[in-house]
């Protein structure tokens, strides 16, 4: 059972367009429910960029970066770095923004390195 919360009509609309075609596609019925947000909890700090926490030595250059939790968190270059983490995107996706993510020189290699390990 999953829960996709939309925001506006247009999410909304989206939401159901993306559960019909993964269903077509595998022939298959979702147990997803498409519901409105009501409100928002964030989860616990320990769940926040979890992917990216896992690997000291990013978390290491992160932390220098952001001195507060709440700045990490919200760090659209931290999300994409635990995307990566995550094995979503390809070594040509990353080497395309690598320079935009402000990491040094021996992060970026050990993101390199993570990413390629997944072949993509």
């Amino acid at each position: 059972m999953s829960i996709i919360f939309y925001n506006n009509e247009e999410e909304k609309k989206k939401a159901y367009e993306s559960k019909k075609k993964e269903e077509e596609s595998g022939n298959l019925k979702l147990c997803t429910e498409v519901l409105p947000l009501i409100k928002f909890f964030p989860a616990e700090n320990y769940h926040q960029k979890y992917y990216l926490q896992l690997v000291r030595e990013l978390m290491k250059e992160f932390s220098s970066m952001y001195s507060n939790f709440n700045d990490f968190i919200n760090s659209t270059s931290a999300a994409h770095v635990n995307g990566y983490i995550k094995g979503c995107g390809s070594i040509k996706m990353l080497m395309e923004e690598i320079e935009d993510l402000g990491l040094s020189e021996k992060s970026n290699n050990r993101l390199i390195e993570i990413v390629k390990g997944y072949g993509r």
